[in-house]
């Protein structure tokens, strides 16, 4: 599976509408064994912008590519440059309501799992434990020729002292972590390399145009077929990496329900989509549960 950085479909006229009653998910959560999968919607209320939605950063910014970050030098110098200051405001992101309530779901065993899109480590830090992160996580490294693995927070300290005084003003920052520069703010900005071989880094990722490993995509099919329902919190659906999932689910005949205020491409293969935004509308749902949702912070994202 190969993801494409500029991916769209338009729904037609026929698509199904949204409803703005949640009676539905409140029900899949009463009956146990709900599979989350999340997307980069869920993560917007923590003040990280998703891609597709309204003012999605796919409208002004093209994510790194894969092919594009292993090619050449200048590419990485531009990704890092931007990816490292954006990481100062990315790595302090704390987790929002609907972070909070999947993991007070968790912690009443109304969950089998949580498959997220996402990449900024917030289910974790909310306090889910069985959290499969589909395209990695920014707060790891590797390095492309030995593959060890560091933190970011490690690598953020290296590229402070080969880069002092590097402080450009962004005009915004992206869901994958990178701010939005130009060349010129980028200037001679310097990359570090492997501290153990000399090899480049990468953040532990999957970038657009590369594969998601095989076997993390078997593992997310086991959690489909072994789930009683599979709930979509916050995605789009553009890209296969997440329809594969709601695909499946309704092929072994698992109700889909999603949590997203605009049309998805998995809407056509769902049982119903709840058009309202996803903190309040998880926070309803909990309290209808009679579930607490803990709101400390304490925790954030790895670095």
């Amino acid at each position: 599976m190969r993801m494409r950085p500029t991916l769209s479909w338009t729904p037609t006229e026929d698509w199904p509408p949204g409803t703005t009653d949640p009676a539905p998910v409140v029900d899949a959560l009463s009956a146990g064994g709900v599979l989350v999968l999340s997307g980069a919607g869920i993560s917007t209320e923590s003040g990280i912008p998703d891609y597709r939605g309204e003012g999605g950063s796919l409208s002004r910014h093209t994510p790194m590519t894969y092919q594009d970050f292993t090619a050449g030098a200048r590419a990485r110098r531009r990704y890092w440059a931007r990816s490292h200051l954006g990481w100062r405001t990315f790595g302090r992101a704390r987790p929002n309501a609907g972070h909070r309530a999947v993991a007070a779901f968790e912690r009443h065993g109304l969950l089998s799992g949580v498959i997220t899109q996402n990449v900024d480590g917030l289910h974790q830090a909310a306090g889910s434990e069985s959290v499969v992160e589909l395209h990695g996580s920014l707060a790891r490294v590797v390095c492309l020729s030995c593959g060890a693995l560091s933190t970011r927070g490690d690598l953020a300290r290296r590229l402070e002292e080969a880069n002092a005084g590097f402080e450009p003003v962004a005009a915004g920052i992206n869901p994958d972590g990178d701010a939005d520069l130009t060349d010129e703010q980028v200037g001679d900005f310097r990359v570090v390399d492997c501290a153990r071989c000399g090899g480049i880094l990468k953040p532990d990722v999957v970038f657009f145009g590369e594969a998601v490993p095989p076997g993390r995509i078997e593992h997310c099919r086991e959690l489909v077929r072994g789930a009683a329902s599979l709930l979509v919190l916050g995605s789009s659906l553009t890209v296969m990496s997440g329809l594969r999932f709601v695909r499946l689910a309704a092929e072994e005949g698992k109700p889909v329900l999603i949590v997203n205020r605009d049309p998805t491409r998995g809407d056509l293969h769902a049982r119903t989509r709840v058009a309202l935004p996803l903190g309040p509308t998880l926070s309803a749902v909990a309290e209808r549960l009679g579930i607490p949702v803990d709101d400390r912070t304490a925790a954030g994202s790895p670095s």
